[in-house]
């Protein structure tokens, strides 16, 4: 797995890993079960803060894509489908957030198209 982060971006520097480790589970280069990196090595290799990859490896453990057990790291988690849709549901989100819809309008949206 290959993460560069680029200071020049507007978007936050732990929103790139994010999306990033999202887009590689979604491609399948990164599969379920496999490890990634500890939170101090990537931010050594990345040269962020250790705080800023920790809050995205508790964003993406938060939507599903990443499972910590304790000592012995993140892995990817399991399921395909809920996987996708998860990853769906987060880029959505976040989308929707980038907009201004609120969390209530967003939703109401979602259940509009989900009925037609």
């Amino acid at each position: 797995m290959r993460l560069a982060v680029d200071p020049q971006s507007a978007e936050p520097p732990y929103e790139q890993v994010r999306r990033q480790v999202t887009d590689h589970v979604a491609a399948g280069s990164l599969r379920p079960g496999d490890r990634l990196p500890t939170v101090r090595g990537l931010a050594g290799e990345l040269g962020l803060a250790v705080n800023t990859v920790a809050r995205a490896y508790r964003e993406l453990e938060s939507a599903g894509v990443i499972e910590t057990r304790g000592r012995a790291g993140s892995f990817v988690t399991g399921d395909d489908v809920e996987r996708s849709a998860r990853q769906a549901a987060t880029e959505y989100a976040a989308r929707a957030r980038a907009l201004g819809l609120s969390r209530e309008d967003a939703i109401a949206l979602v259940t509009r198209v989900w009925s037609r």
